[in-house]
């Protein structure tokens, strides 16, 4: 059997003699300061500017940040640009800001990382992935999809890489959790700022279903609605419309099928998050919250399942998500430091929001929806 890999940047692991790359985090609420979190724990990675318009969250992250390392904050996202204080931006404002925030940084010659969902809608992520095409050759344009970097996840990875499971032919994913938070402006509550419970929450999901498969998908249908959280909330005469429960069935071009089970409603759960792979020669289960993989083959007979704890004591700060922001960055770093090329690209990022966009299509209209209505 494998074992879970670690990809750890050469140039982050003990001391870096070199002049550490400085970092701008643009929107400075949980998961801005969440990212500065995890660059503080990473040698040759400084954050040296921060972003937003809201005051109250700029004195927060400038807390977190601490005055070992001072750092400059701008209320506009393009003075942070302009400043010359950055060698790279990360990006973790609302969704809906996304597009308009990529497309400034793009048009200079920093390098960055976009917050998860890329943007809204396919249009919007069509219109940043052509201007990254566009920008100078070097230059690492990532995008934020931590999930991928969970020890237990990485393992499964590793292991279908391996040839473990044989052939994918059913990928499943279950995110059972609680609902969402508040956040500045409540803009989390609302379709028109998210994109849509499938489009800000389960791009994550999409994003390793298509990894996963490795095959582009081709139609969606899903079943979903709002029967539980939020229903009593009313912001400037508005309620929220977020769903917190669906179904989504994705079908790929090579026959695979991906099923994603998610329940906002569901504290109660042993497993926050549950990914299984089935092959035609075995089964792969990574129980993301407690940190275990199960690995059953076919040719082992009935029942024959071996199970292994998954830790990654390189991970210097868990955080929110596991250790994958701060392994993500980890690579992100490294690959500004080498010129290697994003792991996980914009490209990856349009996908994902092209399922999770088809996925609200299928419930709106009662339909399958093909991928190709939306992305052509």
């Amino acid at each position: 059997m494998t074992t879970a890999s670690t990809t750890t940047a050469s140039t982050t692991t003990g001391s870096d003699a070199r002049e550490p790359v400085r970092y701008g985090v643009i929107g400075t609420g949980m998961m801005g300061i969440e990212h500065i979190e995890n660059i503080g724990h990473i040698d040759g990675a400084v954050v040296t500017a921060i972003a937003d318009p809201y005051r109250p969250s700029r004195e927060s992250a400038r807390m977190v940040a601490g005055a070992e390392h001072p750092v400059v904050d701008f209320e506009h996202h393009r003075d942070l640009i302009d400043s010359g204080r950055c060698d790279a931006v990360v990006i973790a404002t609302p969704n809906h800001t996304h597009a308009d925030v990529l497309l400034d940084v793009l048009a200079s010659d920093l390098h960055v990382l976009v917050e998860k969902p890329l943007c809204t809608t396919v249009a919007d992520c069509r219109r940043v992935v052509e201007a990254a095409e566009r920008g100078p050759t070097g230059r690492v344009v990532w995008m934020g999809l931590e999930y991928r970097y969970m020890p237990p996840t990485r393992a499964l990875l590793d292991e279908l890489a391996a040839g473990t499971a044989g052939r994918v032919r059913m990928v499943a994913i279950r995110e059972h959790r609680y609902p969402f938070l508040h956040k500045v402006g409540n803009w989390n509550r609302f379709t028109e700022t998210t994109g849509g419970t499938l489009v800000e929450k389960c791009c994550h999901f999409f994003d390793l279903m298509n990894l996963v498969v490795g095959s582009r998908p081709v139609r969606v249908t899903a079943s979903g609605a709002q029967d539980v959280n939020h229903l009593d909330e009313e912001y400037d005469g508005r309620r929220p419309d977020m769903l917190d429960n669906a179904f989504v069935i994705v079908d790929y071009e090579g026959g695979e099928r991906g099923m994603l089970d998610l329940c906002m409603f569901a504290e109660a759960s042993k497993n926050e998050q549950e990914l299984v792979v089935t092959g035609d020669e075995g089964k792969l289960e990574a129980m993301v919250t407690e940190g275990v993989l199960r690995v059953g083959r076919r040719e082992d007979g009935l029942h024959v399942i071996s199970e292994h704890a998954v830790a990654d004591p390189s991970i210097k700060y868990l955080g929110h998500h596991h250790g994958s922001s701060y392994l993500e960055h980890l690579a992100f770093l490294d690959a500004i430091r080498t010129g290697a090329p994003a792991a996980v690209t914009l490209t990856d990022g349009l996908w994902s929001v092209a399922v999770g966009q088809a996925a609200h299509r299928s419930i709106e209209e009662g339909r399958p929806v093909e991928i190709a209505e939306l992305v052509g």
